[in-house]
């Protein structure tokens, strides 16, 4: 019996060796056919087999794989004799066209076609369109359409093609109807709901989409509910699972699982540096560690420590590090390391702009931080990419590092995608003194250079503005920017001051950041101006009556250290400006200073705290003009009129020389704590105007104030503010105004690109 098995075994190894030999031959020539409209070569470029190659059977099933793969074909037959291969195809149809039924919003038909794996002109192929009913029912769940339904009809016609009808129907959006969180003892659910993105469907949330059921946004609540207990202390904590049940017809319960594990204190905070760095530079970080020990543990308050390292390796010049950080839990605290190395030291070698067709290359280049040459630096090619992502003419801004480790050097490739940057916009406002329209055309990135073109026009009851103005914020290729602007004023102040102004101009300038967040700007100002009073307008204005010219210098200086420029939590803004005559027919001096100061009393709360100083003064001690007076905007004081307090000449308003305001505002999250869309703010603002220079007896009668609640709305049509105020100190003529609305809005200029 065993050398029976012997024998068998022999006899099959000798089989299987003459068969593999019989299948493994050199391969002479490939022929194609069965093919009409995909040529030969376009096949061979689809094959990894070349002549002279052994040619085996696990070749033979690459080759079909790979002609399988490409959905041109419905049959593929291969046979190898005599060392020629010849394949066999059976071409799939061609879509001729697509229609698609039941879908009348133009926004979900976009986005069927845009993910849609089918393309007119391209192969059919019926696992494709098995994938393809998969992702359009996948997209229009997350559309909130989760009892959609959908057909697909194949037509074959003559000359091998197809036509293709999706039959659509969307059915009623998935409400969400209740959104509970199992297992949380530590926050009120009302908390919860206000840190995810979904919302509980109500009937004045008839804006927002998030109160339907969307797989992927309840994938993103998943995340940011895990942010948020690790930010509050709960290290450990886990989202086991979230899901949606149906209550009934199309109201869902969504529901997440949570496990928050014991709250986690920070412990022990030590910071490893190389020897031979200064640990005097490093202080800042050590002042971090004490103000954190003992706190709960926080993921933003790590992130925090990680960019002040990087801004203070950034500052010092600090080329080759890395910074990392090492955790050590306990029982309930968790020790940090913060690990920062020497890496190896790279030198970019090249920097590749890939992808812009319009913009022009020094555009992007002179966003960056690096350049050829420079050694490598992580942190600087992440500021430089944050840098050309702020332009805001790309879509989309990739990056492909490519080391060379024999060199020591590194390529940058960098991937950008272009948008349209021309936009139109308007704004609209109404109050009880009167309303206001204004419209503008800008581009962004005109000729592809980075040059920003603005025109736009303001109407009032009393006055039109137009002004147009070019900038090109890297002049020369440099980080200074330069900018021209020329405006035309009429205000018609008959009725509030006595007299009416034309006033035409022309300004050209020059703003660059001096130091870290400080930036200086100068800039030269022309303007020629024309007054003209009425009869009611008193003697000395009358006075002025004529023609001026106004040649001055403008020097402003701002140091923005604001965490961030749109609902700013923390930081303060210095701004100062200063007009000082060159050619003047009054030789006025101007002095104009405000302080923002941004910080918040609780979650999610946005209050600031602004003072506001302005000053304008005749250097040959002359009266200034009427135009040049001082008035107290209504921005600055809500509830009065603009320019319709302080000093009286009669029955006119003159304004002053000095003004100034404090001006407070606190948003209350909590009375739309499940809205993004709506914002309840409380304010108060106090102000004062005083100073006549050709009359010292006309005062201003001192301080004004108000209070008074806001509500900021972002509407379909665009941002919309309501202001109620309650003016609590005034005096006798100030006219008053309790209510005003304003609208703005930004349409995109989607379908126009200005070419020369």
């Amino acid at each position: 019996m065993k050398y029976i098995k012997i024998l068998f075994t022999s006899f099959y190894l000798v089989l299987f060796c003459i068969s593999t030999h019989a299948f493994s031959e050199t391969l002479n020539k490939i022929e194609i056919l069965g093919n009409d409209r995909i040529s030969d070569e376009t096949i061979k470029l689809f094959i990894s087999t070349e002549i002279n190659e052994k040619i085996d059977d696990e070749k033979l099933n690459n080759i079909l794989k790979e002609l399988y793969g490409t959905y041109f074909f419905s049959d593929i037959k291969l046979s190898f004799n005599n060392r020629i291969l010849k394949i066999n195809v059976k071409e799939n149809p061609i879509i001729e066209n697509i229609t698609y039924d039941g879908v009348k919003n133009s926004r979900i038909l976009e986005i069927i076609k845009n993910d849609s794996l089918i393309k007119e002109r391209s192969s059919y192929n019926e696992n494709k369109i098995k994938k393809e009913k998969i992702k359009i029912q996948n997209i229009l769940k997350n559309l909130g359409y989760y009892n959609s339904s959908l057909e697909i009809q194949v037509n074959q016609s003559k000359d091998n093609l197809v036509s293709i009808a999706y039959d659509i129907n969307l059915g009623k959006k998935s409400k969400i109807k209740k959104i509970t969180f199992v297992g949380n003892k530590i926050f009120k659910d009302k908390k919860l709901r206000n840190v995810i993105t979904s919302t509980e469907y109500k009937f004045w949330k008839f804006i927002s989409g998030r109160k339907f059921l969307n797989q992927n946004v309840v994938s993103l609540d998943e995340r940011l509910l895990n942010n948020f207990y690790k930010n509050n202390g709960y290290y450990n904590v886990k989202i086991n699972s979230s899901f949606a049940k149906l209550i009934a017809d199309n109201n869902f319960e969504l529901i997440f699982n949570i496990e928050p594990g014991s709250k986690i204190y920070f412990g022990k905070l030590d910071l490893n540096i190389p020897p031979d760095f200064d640990e005097n530079n490093f202080s800042s970080i050590r002042k971090l560690f004490k103000k954190t020990k003992g706190k709960p543990y926080s993921i933003n308050t790590i992130d925090k420590i990680l960019e002040e390292i990087d801004y203070i390796t950034t500052q010092e010049q600090y080329k080759f590090i890395k910074a990392n950080v090492s955790e050590s839990l306990g029982e309930n605290t968790i020790d940090l390391k913060f690990n920062v190395e020497e890496g190896d030291k790279f030198y970019v070698n090249r920097i590749n702009i890939l992808g812009n067709t319009v913009t022009s290359e020094n555009v992007i280049r002179n966003q960056l931080m690096v350049d050829e040459g420079d050694p490598y630096s992580e942190i600087l090619v992440n500021k430089s990419i944050n840098n050309i992502k702020s332009l805001n003419f790309f879509k989309t801004v990739k990056t492909n590092i490519n080391n060379n480790e024999v060199n020591k050097t590194k390529s940058i490739d960098i991937l950008v995608e272009e948008k349209p940057t021309g936009e139109i916009y308007a704004q609209a406002g109404a109050g009880t003194s009167g309303g206001s329209f204004g419209m503008g055309v800008k581009e962004n990135n005109f000729l592809g250079n980075g040059i920003g073109l603005d025109t736009n026009f303001e109407l009032t009851s009393e006055s039109f503005k137009g002004k147009f103005s070019i900038t090109n914020p890297h002049f020369n290729n440099s980080n200074r920017s330069l900018f021209v602007s020329a405006e035309a004023t009429e205000n018609d102040n008959y009725q509030t001051f006595g007299y009416k102004t034309n006033k035409t101009g022309l300004s050209i300038g020059t703003n660059f950041e001096y130091l870290n967040d400080f930036y200086l700007g100068l800039a030269n100002s022309n303007f020629y101006e024309e007054i003209q009073t009425n009869s009611t307008a008193s003697a000395q204005q009358q006075a002025q009556e004529g023609n001026y010219w106004d040649s001055f210098i403008k020097i402003d200086m701002n140091y923005d250290k604001r965490n961030q420029k749109f609902q700013t939590s923390s930081g303060f803004r210095s701004y100062y400006s200063l007009d000082l005559p060159v050619i003047s027919d009054t030789n006025t001096i101007k002095n104009y200073y405000n302080y923002s100061h941004y910080f918040d009393f609780f979650e999610k709360n946005f209050s600031s705290i602004s003072i506001y100083l302005q000053t304008a003064n005749s250097l040959n001690n002359k009266d200034i003009k009427l135009s040049e007076r001082i008035t107290i905007p209504s921005s600055r004081l809500r509830g009065f009129e603009a320019g319709r307090v302080g000093p009286r000449d009669g029955d006119d308003y003159v304004g002053g020389n000095y003004a100034y305001s404090i001006n407070f505002a606190s948003n209350v999250p909590q009375i739309f704590e499940d809205s993004q869309n709506l914002d309840f703010l409380v304010f108060a603002d106090a102000a004062d105007i005083w100073g006549v220079d050709y009359n010292s007896s006309i005062k201003g009668d001192g301080i004004r104030s108000s209070v008074g609640v806001a509500l900021d709305w972002m509407s379909p049509v665009g941002p919309m503010n309501f202001t109620l105020a309650y003016p609590v100190t005034k005096k006798t003529g100030d006219k008053t105004e309790s209510f005003r609305f304003n609208l703005g809005t930004t349409f995109w200029w989607n379908y126009l690109r200005i070419s020369f």
